[in-house]
């Protein structure tokens, strides 16, 4: 039985092959028909890519220039182990002819680097550092697909989505955080047919692996001697302190979030509020039992009272994310979002702070009206039906993609009982405004009123 992963079996010649997935190719766009010999990950991408309205005639747009993209790339992490890809696959790629590329977890590509004459094609077809090649723009390929589904993939030819894009064969790797077993980006060889080797994916996922390592055993980025939280995306947060990975139940990472966002402390009564639905029938004493365990678990010293706060600072990762959308930073900030902040917990204050998170973010989007950036909100679960971005997306895309996130919007109109023939660019109508939370105790600290969902 034939390798799944394995772009080329064994024995099989590259040019039949290259003409039988052409033809697979053209039945699927269009007729949405899947055939032999597309395998099944291809089959799940190109499924995807139907549904995130890509064009199979798409070409990549350049979202960072110089200087911006200097400047982003020199802060990713994975600029601390480009010296480890060049030695890895610098050589390997220059001598088969073919090109080292690292990508983010968005698909944008930071570095595209090898043989003068494959990097001269390759900026021909648009595929170059600060441009756009996530799964959900630029349709299957190694790199955007690979950060999509969090393995290794090989893309031969025409299982390529893009048609520009059948006369290369790519191979990548995801390539994690050690530490909270995020995906950072991907490593990716392209070139010619001979990439479909097996050994092209095989070596490509051992440097993956080989940076993750090197990740671990680096001193951690600085970020002025603080402990990190990352709650973003996750039902349950990861706590890095002092060097020590705390995975936290549910409960205290919604405590942890709470204090993280409130450095300067939260009085008892205040966690009281922020933390339980039905305030009135909690005791002091349940607050202080929960405060108890979580300071077993972190250790003597980790917290103190009066108010409640961490004994170091936390940097949590949805206050990198608020940090980059304040300073404009629309494309970092969606990076560092891999999900809504603690999305099962009905703590009112985590519930108040997501919302915030979210309508700050999905604002900023709008503001920038860049198809890719609508795009990529709209193909994550917690876009996918949101009706004022498929609009925006309506508004930016291109001629050949408007009429599909326009079908979309009528949907989604037609779900929330618009009339019929409304107008579908029309912002729709102001839903009511939520059921407020309970008031909160005067406590003499000044607060923010709740934001309502637009």
């Amino acid at each position: 039985m034939a390798d799944p992963s394995l772009a080329l079996p064994g024995g099989a010649d590259p040019a039949e092959r290259g003409r039988v997935l052409r033809r697979a190719h053209t039945a699927f766009t269009r007729d949405g028909r899947v055939e032999p010999p597309v395998r099944s990950v291809i089959a799940t991408s190109w499924r995807r890519c139907a549904r995130a309205r890509v064009s199979p005639e798409c070409a990549p747009r350049l979202e960072l220039a110089e200087p911006d993209l200097r400047a982003y790339r020199d802060e990713h992490p994975l600029a601390r182990v480009m010296p480890l890809f060049r030695d890895l696959v610098g050589a390997f790629a220059a001598h088969g002819a073919h090109l080292l590329a690292v990508c983010d977890a968005r698909g944008g590509l930071l570095w595209v680097e090898g043989e003068p004459a494959t990097l001269r094609r390759a900026e021909r077809l648009g595929f170059v550092p600060g441009s756009r090649w996530a799964e959900a723009t630029m349709g299957t390929n190694a790199p955007g697909t690979a950060v999509a589904v969090g393995r290794p993939v090989q893309v031969f030819g025409a299982e390529h989505f893009s048609r520009r894009v059948h006369p290369w064969t790519c191979a990548a790797a995801p390539v994690r955080d050690p530490a909270t077993g995020l995906v950072l980006g991907a490593v990716d060889i392209t070139g010619g047919d001979g990439l479909a080797h097996p050994h092209s994916l095989a070596f490509v996922q051992a440097v993956a692996r080989a940076a993750e390592g090197q990740l671990a055993l680096l001193a951690p980025p600085p970020t002025g001697d603080r402990d990190t939280l990352a709650a973003l995306g996750r039902d349950e947060a990861l706590l890095v302190l002092g060097g020590r990975r705390i995975p936290l139940g549910r409960r205290h990472s919604e405590i942890l979030t709470l204090l993280a966002h409130h450095p300067e402390g939260l009085s008892g009564e205040e966690l009281a509020h922020a933390l339980y639905e039905e305030e009135e029938s909690v005791s002091a004493v349940t607050v202080r039992a929960e405060l108890s365990r979580l300071r077993a678990l972190l250790g003597a010293g980790a917290l103190s009272s009066r108010p409640y706060r961490t004994t170091v600072p936390l940097e949590a990762d949805f206050t990198a994310v608020t940090r980059h959308l304040a300073a404009g930073a629309v494309s970092a900030a969606l990076t560092r979002y891999p999900g809504p902040l603690l999305p099962a917990s009905r703590a009112p204050g985590v519930v108040r702070l997501r919302r915030r998170i979210e309508d700050q973010a999905r604002a900023a989007v709008i503001a920038r009206a860049d198809a890719g950036l609508l795009a990529d909100w709209v193909c994550r679960p917690w876009g996918a039906e949101d009706r004022d971005v498929w609009r925006a997306l309506a508004d930016a895309a291109p001629a050949a993609g408007r009429p599909a996130a326009l079908a979309r919007v009528r949907a989604l109109d037609a779900e929330l009982g618009a009339e019929p023939g409304a107008d579908p660019l029309r912002p729709a109508p102001r839903q009511p405004a939520p059921v407020s939370l309970p008031a909160r105790p005067s406590t003499g600290r000044a607060t923010s009123p709740q934001p309502r969902r637009p």
